[in-house]
């Protein structure tokens, strides 16, 4: 008798709400974590290839640390690139100025690159919502998800 491998329906896939409070977490495990949500590979059915993961608003981005031993360093000599796609359209900002300005940005870049770089990549980090204070619009979802 041959069994057949599960696949689930789109139907079959629950999609919770996830509050991910950045207050002082390290930028590098808390994006691991993050991405391991998106993907959805804490659910029992987890199945690579199919878009599984829960939404996650992560609030208090602006307080995220860093740390390691070369953490003052590291603030300077890490550099995020973008390009317009224009003749010297390259920006350099540090990551020291990234969580300054931007910290939503260095976040997404960190998650992203824990992510698959590929459409179904693309398709889950949409479903990533990312504030730098405490307060963000998604409260009805987010109790919804935990009344359940």
């Amino acid at each position: 008798m041959q069994q057949k491998t599960y696949y689930p329906k789109a139907a079959e896939i629950q999609r919770d709400w996830v509050v991910v409070d950045a207050n002082g977490q390290t930028l590098g495990r808390l994006a691991a974590h993050v991405a391991h949500i998106l993907l959805g590979k804490h659910k029992p059915t987890f199945t690579p290839g199919v878009e599984m993961g829960d939404y996650v608003v992560i609030v208090n981005a602006e307080r995220v640390a860093v740390t390691g031993t070369r953490t003052h360093s590291k603030m300077e000599t890490k550099i995020y690139n973008h390009h317009s796609g224009y003749p010297g359209g390259l920006k350099s900002i540090s990551l020291r100025d990234q969580l300054a300005t931007y910290p939503d940005r260095a976040l997404r870049d960190a998650i992203w690159g824990m992510l698959p770089h590929n459409r179904m990549g693309r398709a889950v980090l949409k479903r990533l919502k990312i504030y730098a204070g405490p307060d963000h619009p998604h409260g009805m979802q987010t109790k919804a998800a935990s009344s359940k």
